[in-house]
C-alpha cells in the first residue's frame, strides 16, 4: 500500500452522489466531487465502464480508469432489469446528486428521468451531460470529444495554426472541460437548494462548453479583421526558443506588439534594434516577424542556465516557460510542494502504486485530493446496498443469483 496521507475532511463531506456516467466527461466530473469529499457511488453495467478495457493496465485495473474513478465506491447493476432500475430509484431517495451522461432520453426510458426521480426526492440535484444538449435538432446525435470538437469550430481553429492540416488533439478537451463545467453547475444548484429547499435539473453540453471556453469566438462571429494593421497577437505567434542542451522555452508575449517589442530588445541588450527600419512600427514588425523570431532564437541558443534566462525575461515583465515532458514537471520541486501528483494503490496487493494527477483545488479550511483506491466492478455491491437500502444477505444473494447484481473481482 502507498504510505501517502489521505486528505482530511473536504468541503463536500457528507454529500451523497450517485454516478451513472462512463468513459471520461461524467467520470471526470464525479472524480472532482469525490476529491472534494463527496461519497460517490459509481453504478456500472455488467460489461463495465468502457475505460476498464483500455491500456495500459496494472493488475486487473486499467490506469485510465484509475485516474478518473479513484476513490468512488462501485456497484454493478443490469439496468435492463426492472428490479435494478428500482434499486437505483431507491438509492436516489437518499442521494443529493444524480449524475448521468447517457444519450438524451435514455435515462427517462429506464424510469430514471428527472421528473420521476424528483417526484420521489424533491431535493435531488439531477445533472446531465451530453454532446449537444437535451433539446434541439441534434439531440439524438452520437457525440464524443473529437466529433464535438469538429462541430464546434475547435478543430478548424486549430488547423489554422497547423498550416491547414486537420487533426484530432491528443487531449479530449470536450470531455474534461464539460466535466468541470458540470461540477460548477452542480455546486450552483446545491447552493440554490440551500435557500429554496428544492433541487433541480442542470444540464451541460459539450458543444456549448467548447464555444464558451474558446476566447476567439467574438471576433469570428463579428467578422472582425484580425489581419489588418493592428493584429490580434495570437499566442500561436509567441516565440519558441531552442536553447543549449536540447531544451526549449516559450515566452508569453507577442514580439511585434507596442511596448512588448521594447522589452524583448531590453532582454537581448540590443538597443540598436529600436532604430532598425524593419521594426519601427507595429506593421513593420508584423511584416518582418520571421526576422524577429530568428534574432531571438539566435540570441537564446547558447543558454544552458534556464533559470538565468527566465530571470532576464522576468526582469522585463515577460513570462517564460520551459517546454517539459509530463515526467519532467512531475519531478519538479513545484509539483512536490503543491502535491500535484499523487500515488494511489494499484490494487495488485504488492504494495505498489500508480501515479495520477491530484485534485487542483486548495482550501484554507478543508482538504481536497485523491481519496481511497480504484474499485473493482461491483466491489461495493453489498456494502452500499445494505448500508443505504437495508438489504439483507439473503436478498443480496438472490439479486446476485438472478443477475441483477454482478461483480468482477481481480483475477489471481
Amino acid at each position: 500500500m502507498s504510505t501517502r496521507r489521505e486528505p482530511g475532511p473536504g468541503p463536500l463531506d457528507g454529500l451523497k452522489v450517485l454516478d451513472l456516467t462512463r468513459v471520461l466527461s461524467g467520470p471526470h466530473c464525479t472524480r472532482m466531487l469525490r476529491d472534494l469529499g463527496a461519497d460517490v457511488v459509481k453504478v456500472e453495467p455488467p460489461d463495465g465502464d468502457t475505460t476498464r478495457f483500455s491500456w495500459p493496465r496494472v493488475g486487473s485495473i486499467a490506469t485510465y480508469f484509475t485516474q478518473q474513478n479513484v476513490g468512488k465506491r462501485d456497484i454493478s447493476l443490469d439496468l435492463k432489469r426492472p428490479e435494478a432500475q428500482e434499486l437505483v430509484r431507491r438509492l436516489t431517495d437518499t442521494s443529493d446528486v444524480f449524475v448521468e451522461n447517457f444519450r438524451p432520453g435514455v435515462a427517462a426510458r429506464l424510469g430514471l428521468g428527472y421528473a420521476e426521480l424528483a417526484a420521489r426526492n424533491p431535493r435531488l440535484v439531477y445533472a446531465s451531460l451530453s454532446g449537444y444538449g437535451q433539446t434541439g435538432p441534434w439531440v439524438d446525435r452520437l457525440a464524443y470529444a473529437p466529433v464535438v470538437g469538429a462541430e464546434s469550430g475547435l478543430t478548424w481553429l486549430q488547423s489554422r495554426e497547423r498550416g491547414g492540416q486537420l487533426a484530432n488533439d491528443h487531449i479530449s478537451h470536450g470531455d474534461v472541460y464539460t466535466g468541470l463545467e458540470l461540477v460548477a453547475a452542480i455546486l450552483a444548484a446545491l447552493y440554490q437548494r440551500d435557500r429554496s429547499g428544492r433541487g433541480q435539473w442542470v444540464e451541460v453540453s459539450m458543444a456549448e462548453t467548447l464555444l464558451s471556453i474558446n476566447e476567439h469566438v467574438h471576433w469570428e462571429l463579428s467578422d472582425l479583421d484580425v489581419t489588418g494593421e493592428v493584429p490580434s497577437f495570437q499566442p500561436s505567434a509567441y516565440p519558441v526558443l531552442p536553447t543549449a542542451e536540447g531544451h526549449a522555452v516559450i515566452v508569453s508575449a507577442h514580439p511585434a506588439a507596442k511596448g512588448t517589442w521594447e522589452r524583448y530588445v531590453a532582454v537581448m541588450e540590443r538597443p540598436e534594434l529600436l532604430t532598425d527600419t524593419r521594426f519601427e512600427t507595429v506593421a513593420d514588425r508584423v511584416a518582418n516577424l520571421a526576422d524577429i523570431h530568428a534574432l531571438l532564437r539566435e540570441w537564446a541558443s547558447p543558454f544552458t542556465d534556464l533559470d538565468d534566462l527566465e530571470a532576464r525575461f522576468a526582469a522585463q515583465g515577460l513570462a517564460l516557460g520551459v517546454v517539459r515532458t509530463i515526467k519532467e514537471i512531475a519531478a519538479t520541486e513545484w509539483a512536490a510542494q503543491r502535491g500535484a501528483i499523487v500515488e494511489v494503490d494499484d490494487r495488485t496487493g504488492n504494495g505498489t502504486t500508480i501515479a495520477i494527477p491530484n485534485s487542483p483545488f486548495h482550501f484554507s479550511d478543508a482538504e481536497s485530493g485523491a481519496r481511497g483506491v480504484p474499485a473493482f466492478r461491483g466491489e461495493h455491491n453489498r456494502e452500499v446496498l445494505s448500508e443505504r437500502l437495508g438489504l439483507s444477505d439473503d436478498e443480496l444473494d438472490r439479486l446476485e443469483a438472478d443477475g441483477v447484481l454482478s461483480s468482477r473481482p481481480p483475477r489471481r
